[in-house]
């Protein structure tokens, strides 16, 4: 991954870990495979121990702050441990593909 796009995704995840427990934290999509352009976005797939839409919002708020601060767009997934583990999400193919190709920062 590009040096810039590493720094990015961690201070997105200090900056996360102020508002919620981190399960796991993976950069994936086209930044993740290495085959990213010069506009590619920041995919990052975010589970946090428990969320509720008020806290996403503000997760995202802080997603959003980084982006406009670093210039580079970053699309924010985030899920609850009991989404992955207790509902169809867990065997979603956008899901099965973050968590099989994501790069853990």
């Amino acid at each position: 991954m590009n040096p810039e796009i590493i720094l990015t995704a961690r201070k997105l995840r200090t900056d996360l870990e102020a508002l919620a427990a981190i399960v796991d934290f993976r950069v994936f999509g086209s930044q993740a495979r290495g085959d990213a352009g010069s506009d590619s976005d920041l995919d990052v797939f975010v589970e946090v121990e428990s969320a509720d839409d008020a806290l996403k919002d503000r997760m995202r708020h802080a997603a959003w702050e980084i982006a406009f601060d670093s210039g580079i767009v970053i699309s924010l997934l985030i899920f609850s441990r009991n989404e992955l583990e207790n509902t169809p999400l867990r065997s979603s193919p956008f899901v099965v593909n973050a968590l099989s190709e994501g790069i853990a920062v």
